[in-house]
C-alpha cells in the first residue's frame, strides 16, 4: 500500500511540475493555478479511490465493495458481482463439504483420509473407533506412526493392495480385528476404509465350533446304537432273549438321546432365527410350575426331595410353550446334577419395583466361578463325562437364554463347588399379571 502511494503521488508532482513550467514559460499565471488546482482535484480523488479499493481488499471476505461513479464505479460493481460469485461458490463448496462428512460419519464403516506422505487428514467416528485413534489429537500424525503392525505396514507399500483387503489386529486397540482396503485418492491421497470384523470372526469360529460339537455329539450315540443293533443281529440265534433285549434297550436308549440332541438344535434354531416375538398370552404360572414340579419328580424318580413355593403373582405375559421348556430345562439340570438324597427347590415370589422371579435352587456338585459365563454357550459343559451320564445335550442353557431374551428376562446364576446352585429368572413389570 505505501509503494502504490508514493508512486501516485511522485507521477501527480511530475505532472504539476511540468504544467506550471509551461505555463509560467506562456506567462499566464491565472490559468496556471486554475489547472493545478483541477489536476490536483482530479489526481487526489483517484488517489482517495484507490486507497478505498486497497483498504477494501484487506477487509474480511464479504465486505461490501465501495461506491462511486463513472469508470471507478463500473469497476467497483464488477468487484462485487465476482466476489459475490465467489462468495456463493465457496458456501456451495462448504455445504457440500458438510454433507460429505454427514454422509461419512453416517457409514458403519470406518473412513480415514491421507495425504501423499500418510499424513491423517481427516476420518469418521467409525475410523477412531476402530484404531484407536482421536481425530482432534492425531489428524495431520503419519498413520504409520501410529500404527506399527508390520502386516499393515506391508500392506501400504505394496502395489497391489488395490481393492484387497487386510485382516490384521491392532495393538492400539487390543482384542480387535480389523479389515482394511486402500484406494488412490485425489492428488496422491489414499482413502482407507477399515470395518471391524472382531464378531465376524467370532461368529465363524462358533460354527465351525458348533458343526464340530455336533458331528461328535451324534457320532458317539450312533456309534454305540449301530454296534449293539449289529451284534444282536450277528448273535440272534446264538443269544438268549433277555440278552438280546438289552442290547436292543440300549440302541434305544442311544437313540432316544440323539432324538433329544435333534430336537434342542431344532428349538435353538427356531429362537436364533428371525421367528416372530413371542406371544403376549396370558400364561397361568401355578399351572405351569405344577407341570414342571410332576415332570421333575418323574424325571428324579424318588432320589431327591422336591418342594415348591408360590408366593408370586399369578400370571406371565409370553409364550406358554416357550417359559415352559426354559423353565423345565432349568428344573431338569438341577436333578441331573445333583447326588441322590439331594434337596431341589422351585420358587416363585415376587420382585421389589413389580416385577417377579422364578428361581431353582439345588444341593448339587455346584459350579466354579471360571465356568460361569459361559454356561449359556451351546455344548459347553463343565464335566463332559458327567454331562452325557446324566443325559445332557449341553443346549438346555443355551435354549434357556434365548427364550428370556425373547422375554426381556434377565439369567442369575449363583453356585459354589459343593454346596449347590442357583438359577434366578428376573422378569420385568410389563411382563407381570397381576
Amino acid at each position: 500500500m505505501n509503494a502504490v502511494l508514493a508512486e501516485l503521488l511522485t507521477a501527480i508532482a511530475l505532472t504539476m511540475l511540468a504544467t506550471l513550467t509551461g505555463w509560467f514559460a506562456a506567462g499566464e499565471r491565472g490559468a496556471t493555478v486554475l489547472l493545478m488546482g483541477a489536476l490536483a482535484f482530479f489526481f487526489l480523488r483517484q488517489l482517495w479511490l484507490v486507497l478505498r479499493l486497497i483498504h477494501w481488499a484487506g477487509c474480511p471476505l464479504g465486505t461490501p465493495t465501495p461506491s462511486a461513479s463513472g469508470a471507478w464505479g463500473a469497476v467497483f460493481e464488477a468487484l462485487h458481482r465476482r466476489a459475490r460469485l465467489a462468495s456463493a461458490e465457496r458456501e456451495q463448496a462448504t455445504q457440500e463439504l458438510a454433507r460429505f462428512r454427514r454422509a461419512a460419519e453416517a457409514l458403519p464403516d470406518g473412513v480415514m483420509i491421507l495425504d501423499g506422505h500418510r499424513a491423517i487428514e481427516w476420518m469418521n467416528l467409525q475410523a477412531e473407533a476402530c484404531f484407536g485413534l482421536k481425530a482432534s489429537v492425531d489428524t495431520g500424525s503419519r498413520i504409520t506412526h501410529l500404527l506399527r503392525e508390520p502386516e499393515f505396514l506391508g500392506y501400504l507399500d505394496s502395489p497391489d493392495h488395490r481393492g484387497v483387503p487386510l485382516e490384521f489386529q491392532t495393538q492400539r486397540n487390543p482384542g480387535r480385528s480389523l479389515q482394511i482396503q486402500a484406494a488412490p485418492f485425489a492428488a496422491g491421497r489414499t482413502l482407507l476404509l477399515v470395518r471391524d470384523v472382531t464378531q465376524l470372526q467370532k461368529l465363524a469360529t462358533m460354527r465351525r465350533d458348533f458343526v464340530a460339537n455336533v458331528s461328535h455329539e451324534l457320532k458317539t450315540p450312533l456309534t454305540v446304537t449301530l454296534g449293539f443293533l449289529e451284534t444282536a443281529l450277528e448273535a440272534l440265534n446264538d443269544t438268549p432273549p433277555q440278552e438280546v433285549a438289552l442290547y436292543l434297550q440300549t440302541a434305544a436308549e442311544q437313540a432316544q438321546r440323539m432324538q433329544q440332541l435333534i430336537d434342542d438344535l431344532l428349538t435353538l434354531s427356531s429362537l436364533e432365527t428371525d421367528s416372530p416375538p413371542p406371544l403376549e398370552d396370558p400364561v397361568g404360572v401355578a399351572d405351569l410350575l405344577a407341570d414342571i414340579c410332576r415332570e421333575v419328580e418323574a424325571l428324579s424318580g424318588g432320589r431327591h426331595r422336591i418342594s415348591l413355593e408360590n408366593h408370586g403373582p399369578p400370571g406371565l405375559l409370553g409364550s406358554a410353550r416357550e417359559l415352559r421348556s426354559a423353565f423345565a430345562n432349568l428344573a431338569g439340570n438341577a436333578v441331573r446334577y445333583s447326588p441322590q438324597g439331594g434337596e431341589i427347590l422351585l420358587g416363585w415370589s415376587e420382585e421389589s419395583g413389580g416385577g417377579a422371579r422364578f428361581s431353582v435352587s439345588d444341593s448339587g456338585i455346584g459350579i466354579a466361578r471360571e465356568h460361569l459365563p459361559r454356561l449359556t454357550e451351546r455344548f459347553y459343559r463343565v464335566d463332559r463325562g458327567r454331562s452325557r451320564e446324566a443325559g445332557g445335550t449341553g443346549l438346555g442353557l443355551a435354549i434357556v437364554k434365548h427364550v428370556l431374551e425373547r422375554h426381556q428376562a434377565v439369567l442369575q446364576i449363583e453356585s459354589e463347588p459343593g454346596k449347590g446352585s442357583r438359577f434366578s429368572v428376573v422378569f420385568p413389570p410389563h411382563r407381570i399379571q397381576s
